[in-house]
């Protein structure tokens, strides 16, 4: 997510209408979807509350990827819980045997952080589970989860809005998943690509961090910028396929259609799918959308079929 502007009063979610939704009836942005046990989980921002109002997380289920069930409430903060303003791109991970959602969350005073929810059941309800993974002085958002050899690691943005170049960070994780584990490490750095020329120079961005290991290897990195005002996903890739290596850029985007902020999944068939949301603006239009890709030999490494 792009940091937004103000905050209203906390709102109810309400469920109205047919009992199955379309794709295109899901005002979402930074859409996440978790296959799990013959049904699709989809998680995402609310669109309408990305930047007017807070309180909670909702998920849609479904079991084609065309159908899916009205919205669920999975997350409602509870009394005293720190976060007012920003609750966006919640993605959940199945991991050692419980669902995790990563969150980024702020509050007036606070700055913006990254923090882990957890539930036995992929729907929820989720709890507060860890504390502010990320440094308490700095703006950060859009945290993944990613385990090399058993050890869990979060990737996440530490905020143009505080660096004016945004920069891709990782962290080492407690095996519980409740802390970091020494310093963050910075991987790399918005300005770095070749097509991050920008006619704003004053803010390189990046955004929606998701990793996908490739059938041969390759460890990808997919996340998302902004180019001369549209909203675009890119890659990079480790040149050693270990998620603490050198990370080179792709020199073309996977899109530039004012989308993006997508992940990587397989369907039950084996099918490798990308979603993300489309378009970036005008705010009320966002939606999710998904397509097929397959893993190709040169760069970007994937392609839309």
């Amino acid at each position: 997510m792009i940091a937004g502007q103000r905050t209203v009063p906390c709102v109810n979610f309400e469920r109205k209408g047919k009992v199955s939704m379309k794709l295109s009836e899901i005002h979402i942005r930074d859409p996440f979807i978790l296959p799990f046990e013959g049904k699709y989980y989809l998680f995402g921002t609310p669109g309408k509350f990305a930047w007017e109002g807070c309180g909670g997380f909702w998920c849609n289920i479904s079991e084609d990827l065309e159908n899916w069930s009205q919205p669920i409430k999975c997350f409602d903060p509870p009394e005293g819980f720190w976060a007012t303003d920003n609750y966006w791109a919640p993605e959940v991970h199945y991991y050692n045997g419980r669902f995790y959602m990563f969150a980024s969350f702020m509050a007036k005073g606070h700055m913006r952080a990254v923090q882990v929810l957890a539930s036995d059941k992929p729907e929820g309800p989720y709890e507060v589970w860890s504390c502010p993974l990320t440094p308490n002085d700095w703006m950060c958002l859009d945290g993944t989860l990613y385990v090399e050899d058993g050890v869990p690691y979060m990737i996440f943005c530490h905020e143009w809005v505080q660096v004016t170049d945004g920069e891709m960070c990782i962290v080492r994780l407690s095996d519980d998943l409740k802390r970091a584990v020494g310093e963050p490490k910075l991987l790399f750095k918005a300005s770095q690509p070749s097509w991050a020329s920008s006619k704003d120079r004053s803010r390189f961005i990046t955004d929606g961090p998701f990793l996908h290991k490739c059938s041969d290897g390759r460890l990808m990195m997919i996340w998302s910028s902004i180019v001369d005002n549209e909203y675009i996903e890119a890659v990079a890739y480790s040149e050693d396929g270990t998620v603490n290596g050198k990370w080179k850029h792709c020199k073309n985007t996977v899109s530039a259609v004012n989308g993006g902020h997508g992940m990587i999944f397989k369907d039950f068939d084996g099918k490798l799918f990308f979603i993300m949301h489309c378009p970036n603006t005008p705010h009320g239009a966002e939606r999710a959308k998904i397509m097929e890709i397959e893993e190709i030999s040169d760069e970007p490494y994937i392609e839309i079929i």
